[in-house]
């Protein structure tokens, strides 16, 4: 066997895994707190862990298979045995060490640093400024102005860090108070759509993007040209769409005040003064500055870290736990995806410009959109409409499941817990996600490009 069809059936069972995770926590409640049994399910039922396990057993079974190759034709003896094992132990760290981990690096801190009182509380005055200017009921005011503002900040300050602040933001104001169900899913679904093609007005914020502008020498003014503006209108779209659905459940909970979340604990530390604000942005600037160099960026985090804790009467606890977790996910997904070029390039090459934009949208679902384009960008003589359909279905796919985009699990982590005990239903948030996702390929494919 080769490790390529090893590789694609760890995959395939690590994207079943992640449709099974609320299975694993239902199984763990049966068992008694803190037992092998219980602790063994949760690890299973963790969304966050399943790549990183799977790419473990990856890991493992790469040993096996290379050891068996340099085994298969020699006499059988122990030395050749043993050296078989070492020939595969060294065979899978070059694979490991020949893979690229800056994205999940970069992902980690960055998220880390967004979700930072200081930085939140500033996202949260631009959005209450933006919602003032909305002449509607004030829930309705902020959830439009947050889905709108919030997206497209990731264009700037990228998308996992628009991420991790609009999903703050939105937990305080609407999953944690006694909105529907339906509401939940649909606002999270649109959540993740909407950063997905938020991060499309720059060349060098959203993953997907990331990974092809140089190579195809897409600029800032190429980006909006062709995808921002289109964007733009999309997320307006879907945002104004989620404010109509569901505008009687909005009127019948005014926007909770400062005081409020004060009294509610979801807000617990007195306001951050501007020079501590300063840092925190200037951090984060530097940060995104240097994303490709992740010994420059892990430094620069040092020093935040430290910053943190003589500013603590300023901070609350950093989220260092959930950016580990996302990190950790993202490096299972670039582990397990290196290996699946053998059956994506030929596909990709296969395939007719609206086939492409299709067949893109729907991969992105199974697969992280950023090492969907990277493969894209490796063969040779697409054409522009090729190139284009590519990244603009997966962008446009982005926000149909947990895995569809790397800043996906960052939104997950902070929502997920106010969905309960089974947390988030991968069948609940495709079907909540299909209203933005359909508005976003009907305007990146039917709008011109200007």
């Amino acid at each position: 066997m080769r490790i390529e069809h090893a590789a694609t059936a760890i995959f395939v069972l690590a994207v079943l895994h992640t449709f099974l995770v609320s299975q694993f926590q239902k199984l763990a409640h049966k068992y008694p707190e803190g037992s092998k049994a219980e602790n063994l399910f949760h690890l299973l039922g963790e969304t966050e862990a399943v790549f990183i396990l799977w790419a473990g057993v990856l890991w493992l079974v790469h040993i096996c298979i290379s050891a068996l190759h340099h085994v298969n034709g020699h006499p059988y003896s122990l030395a050749n045995v043993t050296g078989g094992f070492g020939h595969g132990w060294h065979e899978a760290i070059h694979y490991i060490e020949s893979l690229n981990y800056t994205e999940a690096k970069f992902v980690f801190v960055i998220m880390v640093i967004a979700g930072t009182k200081p930085v939140i509380d500033l996202a949260d005055a631009i959005i209450r400024a933006g919602a003032r200017l909305i002449p509607l009921p004030s829930s309705a005011a902020f959830l439009l102005s947050a889905l709108f503002i919030g997206a497209q900040l990731g264009s700037f300050i990228t998308e996992p860090a628009a991420m991790t602040v609009t999903a703050i933001l939105l937990v305080r104001q609407y999953f944690s108070r006694g909105y529907s169900r339906i509401f939940k899913y649909m606002l999270f679904g649109t959540l993740l759509v909407l950063v997905s093609i938020g991060g499309v007005h720059t060349p060098f914020a959203a993953p997907p993007v990331l990974m092809v502008a140089d190579k195809w020498d897409w600029d800032i003014v190429y980006m909006e040209r062709h995808f921002g503006w289109k964007a733009a209108v999309a997320i307006l779209t879907s945002s104004v769409l989620m404010v109509v659905v569901f505008f009687r459940q909005l009127c019948a909970m005014p926007l909770l005040t400062d005081d409020e979340l004060h009294a509610s604990g979801s807000v617990e530390m007195k306001k951050a003064p501007w020079w501590v604000i300063g840092v925190h942005l200037g951090t984060l600037a530097l940060v995104v500055v240097t994303a490709h160099h992740s010994d420059v960026f892990m430094g620069v985090f040092v020093f935040f870290l430290g910053f943190c804790v003589v500013t603590h009467e300023y901070q609350e606890e950093l989220k260092v736990k959930q950016g580990l977790l996302v990190g950790g996910f993202l490096a299972g997904l670039v582990t397990l995806g290196g290996l699946q070029s053998w059956w994506l390039e030929p596909l990709l090459a296969s395939l007719n410009e609206l086939q492409l934009y299709l067949g893109a949208t729907a991969l992105t679902a199974i697969t992280d959109n950023a090492a969907l384009t990277f493969l894209g960008s490796q063969v040779e003589g697409l054409s522009d409409g090729k190139k284009y359909a590519l990244v603009a279905g997966a962008v446009s796919g982005g926000g149909l499941t947990v895995i569809a985009n790397a800043p996906n699990p960052a939104g997950y982590s902070i929502v997920n817990p106010v969905f309960g005990k089974n947390g988030i239903s991968p069948l609940g948030l495709f079907l909540g996600a299909l209203p933005a996702t359909i508005i976003t390929m009907i305007c990146f494919w039917y709008l011109p490009s200007l």
